[in-house]
């Protein structure tokens, strides 16, 4: 399980400015439900001033999606709309004394959101369409331009990370050659620029890691949750096998699952609620596709 602040929890035990915003003149969506993320931005600003004078969210999502958007709106109140936008994911992350890398996806969202809202109010088309860049990562929706913009914004050099920025790969995983030509292409420019790296952070006391065995017990009791909600359509799963090395969890769908045209889109939900019960990256695969690697 991950390790939340203490700002973090307070902020989704006790949300600040849940909500519509009442005569709000601005609105950010961003997100959808069927991606288990979605949120919305209210915000009321003063026309003559530009001043965000109240703001309020809706959002589905998990606990640190609800603290992210918390502490959205408590930062961009009293601000003008200028200095709202110079909000960076990273700030939210700050603000709520860090998030873990697997919930960034969390404040990436927020701060899309905040740019949508701004740009709703301006009278500005907000595109989130993918006209710009190519859409990589059809799971999520996500395209080249956000997963470039975000590698850039919080010097990202993995795959892995990408996937806990911007939920790229989490799916599928049929992306994962996508993303790292994007990131080859920014590593070889830092390399010609000759970048310097930011200073680490400080080094938290490292937890004692998982065993194989309690990291295969974890999948085993989330897959226990998920089989009931497949049950009652009808349909299984079941854990084959796990090769830890290669970051692979094999299983079987069964029953009304089995050869369902929506098979890959529920081994993308498995998958993800795996990612975040485990606390680590891992692809959940059909057992059929052992040979292969």
């Amino acid at each position: 399980m991950w390790d939340y602040s203490e700002k973090v929890q307070d902020h989704f035990f006790k949300p600040r400015n849940a909500g519509a915003v009442a005569n709000a003149n601005a609105t950010g969506d961003v997100g959808s439900l069927s991606c288990g993320d979605a949120l919305r931005l209210t915000l009321k600003v003063n026309p003559e001033t530009d001043i965000i004078e109240d703001a309020g969210f809706q959002t589905f999502g998990c606990g640190s999606a609800v603290a992210s958007s918390s502490a959205l709106t408590e930062m961009v109140k009293g601000m003008t709309v200028d200095q709202a936008l110079k909000i960076s994911n990273q700030d939210i992350a700050d603000y709520l004394d860090g998030l873990p890398p697997e919930k960034m996806h969390c404040s990436v969202m927020g701060r899309e959101a905040l740019q949508a809202a701004v740009a709703n109010y301006r009278g500005e088309e907000w595109k989130d369409d993918h006209e710009e860049g190519a859409l990589i990562c059809k799971c999520f929706a996500v395209d080249a331009v956000l997963i470039e913009e975000t590698i850039r914004a919080n010097h990202l050099s993995t795959v892995e990370e990408v996937t806990f920025y911007t939920k790229a790969g989490g799916g599928c995983s049929a992306c994962f050659e996508g993303i790292e030509e994007i990131l080859n292409k920014i590593m070889l420019e830092r390399d010609e620029e000759e970048v310097v790296a930011p200073p680490p952070e400080p080094v938290k006391p490292a937890k004692a890691p998982l065993t194989n065995l309690q990291r295969m017990r974890r999948i085993e009791h989330t897959l226990e949750a998920i089989r009931p909600q497949l049950q009652a359509d009808r349909g299984d799963i079941e854990l084959v096998e796990v090769d830890f090395d290669k970051k692979i969890a094999f299983v079987n769908l069964s029953g009304a699952c089995s050869g369902c045209q929506m098979a890959a889109a529920t081994l993308g939900g498995v998958q993800q609620r795996v990612m975040e019960d485990l606390g680590e990256f891992i692809r959940v695969l059909p057992a059929t596709e052992m040979g292969k690697f």
